[in-house]
């Protein structure tokens, strides 16, 4: 329990550090993705992957991910995506996420060079993916909400909102 503890202190310390936890307003933007839930806010720089090619790519072939960054694939119409991990170097965490920009299921510590499909269920718009075990030390799960102009303004946590404070 302790290691869990320094782990998560460990990741808020960096995201903090980096200037992702936030601390004030600001609009939305393509590059940018907020989530917040029980446990507080995060930001996260984006790539989006917005074409079937960018989306079938991934993040293939990577070395890393920083901790404040991750890769965001927004879909035509809700459905039941499925995702690999071949030729990914990485772990990472999957968070599958509804019209409404609320994380249904978050897949951690996806395994690299998996083939096995991952899949978050039914009705899902978007997949956030993120640095493996990121979600767990910050305590991202079922139930945050997300915050990106791809999810609109009947999103729980709409870009004209302002964040709680």
């Amino acid at each position: 329990m302790k290691a869990v503890r320094a782990i998560a202190a460990a990741a808020l310390a960096l995201l903090a550090a980096s200037g992702t936890l936030l601390a004030e307003s600001a609009a939305c933007a393509p590059d940018r993705l907020d989530i917040r839930g029980d446990w507080g806010e995060a930001r996260f720089s984006v790539e989006l992957a917005a074409t079937r090619e960018s989306q079938a790519r991934g993040l293939m072939f990577r070395e890393s991910l920083a901790a404040s960054h991750g890769m965001l694939f927004v879909y035509e119409r809700p459905g039941t995506p499925a995702f690999w991990m071949k030729n990914t170097l990485i772990p990472l965490d999957m968070l599958f996420i509804t019209p409404e920009g609320v994380v249904q299921h978050v897949h951690p510590e996806a395994v690299p060079g998996d083939e096995t499909p991952i899949r978050g269920g039914d009705g899902v718009l978007a997949v956030f993916e993120i640095r493996g075990g990121l979600a767990s030390a910050i305590g991202i799960g079922p139930g945050d909400e997300i915050r990106h102009p791809a999810f609109g303004t009947g999103a729980a946590w709409a870009c004209a909102e302002e964040p709680a404070q």
